[in-house]
């Protein structure tokens, strides 16, 4: 079997990109963008192009394996996918009837997008009445704010950036999270357009820009009040916009007063004079094209960040210019039925506990938690690497009473403590439904080779373990073409025309929500119809109701702790990694070199440092080894980590989450990853 076949990216990326793949003989050879693809147009990152590398990976997991190890050796033996299944079955009875459902806990998020894999266990762990997973891990504080200001996730079409003449890509580094928004931002600064890049250190994306505001790491509220106390002072509000399609702005006018730029430069260590001079382009340019992304939402405060990045464009009514606006992600825009994929009605009354993803560490070592947990369900996550608090984390793991089932594509650091390990299909092996949070396209992919080994997916799984466990809904009866037209099953007007045969000839369809898009143009789906720039929901709820900087719980406000740590560390991704994916691969570690930290050349000799020599950072949560990249590109008092190795691939056997904090954040539940003091030396 030959020739070149449509596929999707399933990773944790807004791209969600249409694939070109290569076949010969039955196998992946090669591995493209799909120039045919309004968004893709081509253009894929590195590491999806080696994508053949990971699916046939010395790592991969290919058949069943029982432990046989102590738990973290990683030593087991193979079985068969019967005698997994009657174990799985046997233990999660034993559990069930002794501690009840609570005492099984199912943990997943984002290892593939793809709907159906993603949401595969849902319905069965509802319907054995198991702890339910808060997955907040990612964009749960983002969304949060998001939708305080303007009611949905969502914001004006990324395509429209083309017709921008400001671009502000803000906390978004872009040139490796999301390359094909690069594809329309130098459309744009081609035709003549300004881009600003807004993020704590001098990233690839932000040497592509005109200009770079190197801002504090958990400020960026700060400044944007302080371009809002410009905006309003000078004059530069579309009066217009405000008044038909806003509540509070006499509120906020007067509240922005506090910021001036002055007050807003000691806040964030960036000049005033540029403060200004931001806000006095943003005011004056209607077709200004404001893009968020989700890392800046990382921190104690990050959802009243975004709730108040998502006021700028209201102020200058950019969200109702063709070539403005702004957008934190698209897939709040998409109404699909997540209803039948989800089945919430399966749950038991009442509803079980809640378990927040973040504090999974808490969850398996916290004695007075009743139930304890006593069985783990992992599947598309590596909880071993990608937790914060990564210490309590592999406490947890290491009890010997946890029953810990891993179903996975990879031998990863969380394999290494299961008890049980399933082999997993890749995105290239199974069918799914895609959308996307970084554009409007809705796509199907079908498998393009068999799977490798014994692997199956997880829609597969959990249907087997359903019938061993005699959970009887017909829902674990459905094939996967049956789930996709009740995802689909809508009269909403955007799914109109959409259905499984259409993306099964087309494999990407836009959704029917017109061009331009801009949902915000005449207000915003919150309880007022408009964009809140003051808001009731969160005056309720005991936050403030106007857009406010608060200073980061742990950061240099934190007098006692900052004194011992003095340096804020900040964990956003690399090139070669998403999030632990792809750390399997050696090829990318390679190209990766090793796992670095970038320290200010400031910072580095107070602490007699030298580049390219191996360090220590640590804090009161544990430490974790680097070598040290000695570099103007972050501000002093600033230290980087970029991307997630494995631990069995980080010396010392500790990865960068062993320094991260599992404090929530101010709204939604999620992690303040990014809000982190430690100390740095000479390993």
């Amino acid at each position: 079997m030959g020739g070149r076949v449509l596929s999707v990216c399933p990773h944790d990326c807004p791209s969600a990109c249409s694939l070109v793949v290569t076949l010969d003989g039955g196998r992946i050879v090669d591995v493209s963008g799909n120039p045919e693809h309004p968004y893709t147009q081509g253009v894929i990152c590195g590491k999806v192009h080696d994508y053949a590398e990971r699916v046939y990976s010395p790592m991969r997991v290919r058949t069943p394996l029982r432990r046989i190890g102590e738990k973290g050796k990683g030593q087991f033996e193979p079985i068969t996918w019967a005698a997994a299944v009657e174990e799985i079955a046997h233990r999660f009875h034993r559990i069930i009837a002794q501690w009840g459902g609570e005492a099984i806990l199912p943990f997943s998020y984002g290892g593939t997008l793809g709907l159906l894999q993603f949401y595969a266990g849902h319905p069965f762990f509802h319907a054995l009445g198991a702890s339910q997973l808060d997955r907040t891990i990612c964009v749960s504080t983002a969304y949060a704010g998001w939708r305080a200001t303007v009611g949905m996730v969502g914001g004006n079409d990324s395509e429209q950036m083309v017709h921008s003449d400001l671009i502000i890509l803000w906390g978004i580094n872009a040139a490796y999270t999301h390359i094909n928004l690069m594809t329309f931002v130098k459309r744009s600064r081609e035709k003549g357009a300004y881009v600003v890049a807004i993020d704590p250190y001098r990233t690839p994306t932000a040497k592509q820009a005109d200009e770079h505001l190197m801002v504090r790491p958990g400020t960026d509220a700060a400044l944007a009040l302080g371009l809002m106390h410009v905006l309003i002072a000078e004059g530069l509000v579309d009066q217009a916009y405000v008044a038909r399609a806003t509540l509070g702005y006499a509120e906020l006018a007067e509240h922005v007063k506090a910021y001036p730029p002055d007050r807003v430069a000691q806040i964030t260590g960036l000049p005033g004079e540029q403060i200004a001079a931001l806000a006095r382009r943003y005011g004056r340019t209607r077709a200004s094209y404001i893009r968020v992304g989700i890392g800046l939402s990382r921190h104690d405060n990050g959802g009243m960040t975004c709730r108040t990045l998502a006021c700028l464009p209201a102020l200058t009514g950019a969200y109702a210019h063709p070539g403005g606006g702004a957008l934190l992600s698209s897939s709040g825009s998409f109404p699909l039925n997540y209803h039948a994929l989800e089945r919430p009605d399966l749950m038991p009354r009442p509803v079980p506990r809640v378990i927040n993803m973040i504090h999974l560490g808490r969850a398996l070592t916290d004695p007075t938690l009743r139930p304890p947990i006593r069985a783990l369900y992992v599947y598309n996550s590596n909880p071993a690497s990608v937790c914060p608090n990564q210490g309590l984390v592999l406490k947890g793991l290491e009890r010997e009473d946890l029953f810990t089932v891993v179903h996975e594509q990879m031998l990863t650091d969380t394999t290494d403590y299961a008890d049980i390990v399933l082999p997993a299909t890749t995105s290239m092996e199974h069918v799914d439904l895609y959308k996307s949070y970084g554009h409007l396209y809705l796509q199907l992919a079908e498998p393009v080779i068999r799977p490798e080994g014994e692997a199956r997916s997880n829609w597969d799984v959990i249907r087997l373990l359903a019938w061993a466990m005699g959970v009887k809904d017909p829902h674990f009866e459905k094939s996967e073409a049956a789930l996709i037209r009740e995802v689909l099953a809508s009269d909403h007007p955007a799914l109109e025309g959409i259905t499984y045969e259409r993306l099964k000839a087309e494999g990407s369809v836009r959704l029917g929500v017109g061009r331009p898009y801009m949902p915000f143009a005449d207000g915003a789906p919150t309880p007022s119809g408009k964009v809140e720039l003051y808001s009731e929901r969160l005056a309720a709820q005991g936050f403030p109701p106007l857009p406010t900087y608060t200073p980061l719980q742990e950061g240099p406000e934190s007098a006692e702790l900052f004194c011992r740590f003095p340096l804020q560390l900040i964990v956003p991704p690399n090139r070669f990694f998403l999030n632990s994916s792809f750390s399997q691969s050696e090829l990318l570690r390679k190209r990766q070199k090793a796992p670095v930290v970038f320290l200010n050349p400031e910072d580095a000799a107070a602490r007699g440092i030298v580049g390219g020599e191996p360090v220590k950072v640590w804090n009161d949560r544990g430490a974790a080894q680097f070598v040290a990249t000695l570099t103007d590109d972050t501000r002093p008092g600033v230290a980087v980590v970029e991307g997630i190795w494995w631990r069995k691939f980080q010396p010392g056997g500790r990865g960068v989450n062993v320094l991260t904090s599992d404090r929530v954040a101010d709204l939604g539940g999620g992690p303040a990853f990014h809000s982190n003091l430690v100390e740095i030396s000479r390993a």
